[in-house]
């Protein structure tokens, strides 16, 4: 396939129009009362491409009583982000979250403060601190890997979720957390996972079974990590984590964090990264075995960087490229969050167009990341895209939104490209693998859109001595 070369494009943002304002375009169909939510339920990504094909990148369309706008393109993505939050907003969105991370942190609180406290964080995912996760995430992979004995078959997704919960429990919350996710932590996880439902999304208090389990869950975690807390001051152990960044950590006006404040970041942060790194690992696996040729490459360099020393680091993991063009391919085909939206709080103008104010404004990766015109070939599977002379997404800053963008850009952005590129070195190193159902297609019930189920994988030990000693 011929790639074509493309130089950086810094887009301008929209300017309002002198002309009258026009309405955004509609796009056609939908039902009297329900609008496009037939449609919108069977295949969200199907119908949103179709408006981007009929409409281009802005289209209006409505689910319900509720009123949507689609912003695609580099262009589109640059003034969505870019909106100020008094204007775009998504406080309003994400209310379904409250219950879970709790009162006083994330969306429940202004998004100044909200600031604030994920500030509290950014010295925790320094340099320092991910040359130790790397360690880490080799470990827990390692006694993944040797807990699956010589051949089998397993649940991609179910495996893929296990091990990050631990990797992830470990670097960011605490070895005392970690230590307790096989005795509750991680059902009690699972059950706060379950919480976040397309019901919890409209209605996220109504008193359901599930609301009620969820609910039930976050007071378990809570508990658990108020435990740890309270163990931590009185014996004065004091590990470099997240959890003791947060208790140090001190607000503007010199106020600490109380225990359900902390409590409910680290949820935030453990949501944001875990289980978009669990699916974007799963995606990443079932690519890469019906790519042989590409597999073979990243062995290939797998061997070239632990020829000389067979330990694994946050330098050697920078160095696998063609195993983080994969998963940026993965990221690009099977971004996790298909949908990102925000509110409109105060109409907006957008080329000739205005959106008013109640609307809810959305980007999606899924369709963005699939435009003909900024990607080649872009239903192939081809990683070979990311290197140069190509460097498809180096055409605009948001050409790959996978990981947001502007002040709502996921933190987790290289803990997770590290992860990934961690897990897949361990397993590809000591297993050979083949499909055990049929590549699924995406499960677009889940907020965060994994993989239909059945997804199983054969696994075999591979005979050869492993690059790691």
């Amino acid at each position: 396939m011929a790639q074509q070369s493309h130089s950086v494009t810094t887009l301008p943002s929209a300017k309002p129009s002198p002309k009258t304002p026009k309405s955004v375009p509609k796009l056609a169909g939908g039902w009297p009362l329900i609008g496009h939510l037939p449609e919108f339920l069977k295949n969200p990504v199907s119908m949103l491409s179709r408006g981007w094909h009929e409409q281009g990148e802005l289209f209006r369309f409505r689910i319900g009583p509720r009123n949507f706008v689609l912003f695609t393109g580099p262009e589109a993505h640059d003034f969505y982000f870019r909106a100020p939050e008094d204007q775009l907003n998504a406080k309003d969105v994400y209310q379904f979250t409250v219950p879970i991370f709790g009162r006083g942190v994330a969306y429940d609180i202004s998004p100044e403060l909200m600031a604030e406290q994920l500030g509290f964080l950014y010295p925790a995912l320094r340099e320092s601190a991910m040359r130790r996760f790397a360690r880490i995430m080799f470990e827990e992979t390692s006694r993944f890997t040797d807990g699956l004995g010589e051949a089998g078959v397993i649940d991609l997704p179910h495996a893929m979720n296990e091990l990050t919960v631990k990797i992830a429990s470990r670097c960011l919350i605490g070895e005392e957390v970690r230590d307790q996710v096989d005795t509750g932590f991680a059902e009690a996880y699972h059950d706060l996972q379950n919480g976040i439902n397309t019901l919890g999304f409209f209605l996220p208090r109504l008193p359901t079974a599930a609301h009620r389990t969820r609910d039930q869950a976050r007071q378990k975690v809570a508990e658990l990590f108020s435990r740890v807390m309270t163990e931590r001051r009185r014996s004065g152990v004091r590990p470099d984590d997240f959890m003791q960044t947060l208790m140090h950590a001190r607000y503007k006006d010199g106020r600490a964090l109380s225990h359900d404040e902390i409590t409910g970041i680290l949820l935030t942060v453990l949501f944001a990264g875990q289980h978009t790194s669990a699916v974007l690992a799963t995606w990443t696996a079932l690519e890469l075995i019906r790519a042989p040729s590409y597999l073979a490459r990243i062995r290939s360099e797998m061997q070239d960087v632990y020829q000389e020393n067979a330990d694994m680091s946050h330098s050697s993991l920078k160095q696998q490229v063609l195993l983080e063009h994969a998963v940026r391919e993965c990221e690009r085909l099977h971004p996790p969050l298909i949908l990102l939206i925000r509110k409109v709080l105060k109409p907006l103008h957008y080329g000739d167009y205005i959106v008013p104010a109640g609307t809810l404004a959305m980007v999606s990766p899924a369709v963005s990341h699939r435009l003909p015109h900024l990607f080649a070939d872009p239903e192939r599977f081809f990683p070979e895209r990311f290197a140069p002379p190509a460097s498809e997404d180096k055409q605009h800053h948001y050409t790959l939104i996978g990981f947001g963008g502007g002040k709502h850009r996921c933190m987790g952005k290289h803990f997770a490209y590290q992860q990934l590129k961690a897990i897949w070195t361990v397993l590809l190193d000591r297993f050979d693998f083949q499909f055990d159902t049929a590549f699924p297609a995406p499960n677009y019930g889940s907020w965060v859109t994994g993989p239909e189920e059945p997804c199983r994988l054969r696994y075999q030990r591979r005979s050869r001595a492993g690059i790691f000693r």
